[in-house]
Order: C-alpha cells, then structure tokens, then sequence
C-alpha cells in the first residue's frame, strides 16, 4: 500500500516523495535498531529490540511515520482535488470560448438574434459556475442570469459596478429571447458578445 501512495506522490506532490519514502524505509545508514531509527518497514516486519528484558523499541515506534504518511496522502489528496478544479475551470472556459466564436460567427452573417440568444447563454453558464464557485445556490428550479446576477451581489462575490455591467448585457439577452421586442442592433450584439468574453475573463 505504501508503494502505491508512494507512487501517486510522485506525480501529485513530488516535492513530499522523498519524505513519504523515508518514513516507510529503514536508514540505510542505521547500526542498531532504536526509537529514531524505526520506521513503518520495521513494523511490517514485527521487529522490535529489547535489552536485559526491557523493551527498548517496539512496533509503536512506527506510528508517528504513519502519521506522518497519513498527512502527506492527505496534503496530496487536497493537491489532486484543487488540480481537479482547474481542469474543469480550463476546459469550461475553452467551451465557453467556442460558443462565443459561433455568436461571433452568427453576428457575422446578420442573424443578430440567434447570435445574441447563444452569448446570453454562455453568460448564463458562467455566472451559474461561479455562483457554484462561492457555495451560492438558488431556490428556484431553473435561475437565470439576473437570479445568478443578484445572488452574487448580495453575497459580496461582484460590486455594484460589475453587477450593473451583468444587467446590462442580460438585458440585451432578454431582448435577442424574445420575438416582440425590436430587432437589435449589431451594436447591441456586439457589445453582448464582447461583454460576456469579458466577464468570463475578469469574473470567477
């Protein structure tokens, strides 16, 4: 068992193998076997040494190692899980990225309400991560961006000035969504679009 933690050190925390590796193996170094020089691999042995009948180390000696193991696999169970969280957040935003690039495209070719309706989504996606970021949650079975929005705000995740911006663009959404409200500009488009890339960079 120690070989197979000693092995996920090596490539989640390579900077504690050398001190996993140590608690586990006897000092190649060692003369006689005492309370210093023990180590888990004594222990899987059943070693242990005595003089004129008195124990002078035994088995127990080796738990300080394993506790010192115990705190290295739980420093690079923690080192895993963060690593975990910025694959995820590299390749959401990657995703996120190409959606914006279809809108762009969308924009390109004048289907102004189709492009705007694909960015109002991304943003949505990503004020709905970073919510997820900071532990928030909401009641309602499917928020939008302005609940997302609102929550971060009363939560002290964004100011004033970045929830006004959010408004901003999800107003603009709101007005690509739905069909009797008038045609918006490519302006308008263009500013949604280079809006939501814009949270996506600066807000997490």
């Amino acid at each position: 068992m120690s070989l197979i933690y000693a092995r996920l050190n090596s490539q989640i925390l390579p900077d504690r193998l050398n001190d996993f590796v140590r608690h586990y193996e006897k000092p190649k170094s060692r003369k006689a076997l005492t309370a210093e020089s023990y180590r888990i691999e004594d222990f899987l042995q059943g070693l242990s040494a005595s003089s004129h009948g008195q124990t002078i180390v035994d088995r127990e000696a080796a738990i300080p190692h394993f506790d010192q193991q115990k705190a290295i696999v739980e420093a690079a169970q923690a080192r895993f899980k963060s690593s975990l969280f910025d694959i995820k957040q590299l390749m959401q935003a990657d995703l996120l990225d190409s959606e914006l690039d279809a809108a762009r495209e969308l924009a390109s070719h004048n289907f102004l309400r189709a492009a705007g309706a694909v960015a109002g989504v991304v943003l949505e996606k990503h004020l709905a991560q970073v919510c997820t970021n900071h532990g928030l949650t909401s009641s309602k079975k499917h928020p939008t961006i302005s609940d997302f929005n609102d929550a971060l705000k009363n939560a002290n995740a964004i100011d004033i000035g970045a929830w006004r911006f959010n408004q901003f663009l999800g107003d603009i959404r709101n007005q690509c969504d739905h069909g009797r409200t008038p045609e918006p500009t490519s302006v308008q488009i263009g500013d949604l679009i280079e809006g939501v890339n814009k949270v996506s960079k600066t807000i997490f």
